[in-house]
């Protein structure tokens, strides 16, 4: 029996401590990269960097983003509460929330130097160290540091100076001490940049199989936003008459809320914030008092002016421009289930074509044959060559052959979608097609034989020049995204290419 390493036990809890790190398999990331391999190959990739490095797909982020999408919302909701009503006393446990929030906010910025990263321009995560902190510092660094300043350290370092001085002379300095705060703390309203990237996060990492996830976070953070701007008005409603230390012609003194509890404040000043953001004006049955008092009123009309706009344009955004290949894939999927429900189709039958159509299109319907005739033929054959070039030449017999010769095999490629259990070819069947995996696991069989094939791989290549039969049964394993090569259109190709045809076979036989 083996004795397990010493130090086994730790080695093994630091180890699932940093698979936190790497990218999950779930619909977001096998979306991105196409495959369980091509997943598994990220997580190697990371894992040979050797480096501390938080990947944008993995568990740690998904946990991370939530807990501080609820932190910062929960500062933003706080924050103008504390400087507008609780006048110094917020007690241990909103004292050491403040002290909790700036920590976090402060290791937030030193995380986000080890934050990998999606470009706008790739698919692939980037988990270089240098370009991390060079898009950080060129963003939201600056935002960051400004809202993470420590405002909560500073009322916990006076409180700590001044506990031993007597109460009328503590009171005097915490006055002085306080006002400096609340002007100070206004700063850490800044940290709705955070609640903004999070949801951008959010966004960038959703694809079109989580539409609906999508749009749901959309609407989310526009009526967070939204309600963060109805609380923020209602707050300042009251905190400028108590600057100025509620003068005798006040709203605040006209409706007796000097001595009413916080409660009853604050909804009175969410209720005129709404009467002027919505203009009905119910809650100012009385003009302005003063010139402090009529720019409050008139910035909190306007505020309510771009609230509409915002509601109103976001709302038509959602309804006509948005992801318009999605909506005509969802108009798609209505017209085949209509059909499969007409024709009476067996349920597990309708499940398999439903599914297929997630797999092949993934959410988004595109003419791809409309989409290359409309660029120039120039354009078409480096499209086409960028996808299918280097699964050509992993093909010994394609290897060396002439860059033309490639692009006219590339361009008669077919793209193709099998499910999880589908047989792609069987054996002993003429052989009519040669495949390349782009994406995908396949087991390829025989009475004697079995072998498994992934991203990369080819298989069928033998019938392009025998013209035979298959010589195995190949079943897919996974959902599998292939391009086949049809034997004429191989044929038709070499026609142009006399050269090759002789090169080809002499490779063919020095093989055999």
């Amino acid at each position: 029996m083996e004795r397990p390493a010493p130090g086994g036990r730790e080695r093994f809890s630091w180890d699932g401590w940093k698979n936190l790190l790497l990218p999950q398999l779930n619909r977001q990331s096998l979306y991105v990269y196409g495959s369980e391999v091509a997943v598994e190959r990220e997580c190697i990739r990371q894992r040979e960097r050797g480096v501390f490095v938080i990947h944008p797909f993995s568990s740690l982020r998904s946990y991370y983003t939530m807990c501080m999408v609820a932190i910062t919302f929960l500062n933003l909701i706080g924050i103008p509460i504390e400087i507008a009503f609780l006048d110094g006393q917020t007690g241990v446990g909103w004292e050491g929330f403040n002290v909790f929030s700036d920590t976090l906010f402060l290791i937030d910025v030193g995380l986000n130097f080890r934050m990998g990263i999606i470009a706008e321009d790739s698919e692939a995560a980037i988990l270089d160290l240098k370009c991390i902190r060079q898009n950080y510092l060129k963003s939201w660094f600056i935002p960051d540091v400004i809202a993470a300043f420590p405002v909560g350290y500073i009322i916990l370092i006076a409180d700590l100076q001044y506990h031993s001085d007597s109460p009328s002379s503590k009171a005097n300095k915490m006055v002085r001490i306080l006002m400096f705060v609340r002007i100070l703390s206004l700063v850490r309203l800044l940290r709705v940049s955070r609640l903004v990237r999070f949801f951008n996060e959010v966004e960038k990492v959703s694809n079109a199989n989580l539409e609906v996830v999508r749009v749901f976070f959309r609407i989310l953070s526009l009526f967070m936003m939204i309600f963060l701007l109805c609380h923020w008005n209602g707050c300042v409603q009251y905190f400028v008459p108590m600057l100025e230390e509620f003068p005798s012609d006040c709203w605040v003194r006209r409706e007796n809320l000097m001595n009413a509890t916080v409660g009853e404040k604050y909804s009175f000043g969410i209720f005129r914030a709404l009467s002027h953001m919505t203009a009905i004006s119910y809650g100012s049955s009385e003009t302005p008092t003063n010139e402090v008092e009529l720019w409050i009123v008139m910035t909190s009309i306007v505020s309510g002016a771009l609230m509409y706009t915002v509601l109103v344009a976001n709302t038509v955004a959602l309804l006509t421009d948005a992801d318009i290949p999605a909506r005509i894939y969802k108009s798609k999927i209505n017209h085949l289930e209509d059909y499969m429900v007409f024709m009476k189709l067996p349920k597990a039958l309708r499940l398999r074509i439903s599914n297929y159509f997630q797999a092949r299109y993934q959410g988004k319907w595109y003419e791809e044959k409309d989409v290359l005739n409309w660029v120039s033929s120039s354009l078409r054959e480096e499209i086409v060559m960028t996808m299918c070039s280097g699964l050509v030449r992993k093909v010994p017999m394609f290897k060396n052959c002439d860059v033309n010769f490639i692009s006219s095999i590339v361009s008669e490629l077919q793209y193709e979608v099998f499910q999880e259990g589908d047989v792609i070819m069987c054996q002993n069947t003429p052989g009519d097609r040669m495949f390349f995996i782009e994406h995908g696991q396949v087991v390829v069989e025989t009475d004697s034989f079995q072998q498994e094939l992934c991203d990369g791989d080819y298989f069928g290549e033998t019938c392009l020049l025998t013209r035979g039969r298959h010589l195995y049964t190949v079943q897919a394993q996974t959902i599998c995204q292939l391009f086949s090569l049809c034997v004429d259109s191989f044929y038709r190709v070499l026609r142009d290419y006399p050269e090759v045809m002789t090169d080809i076979y002499r490779e063919h036989l020095s093989r055999e």
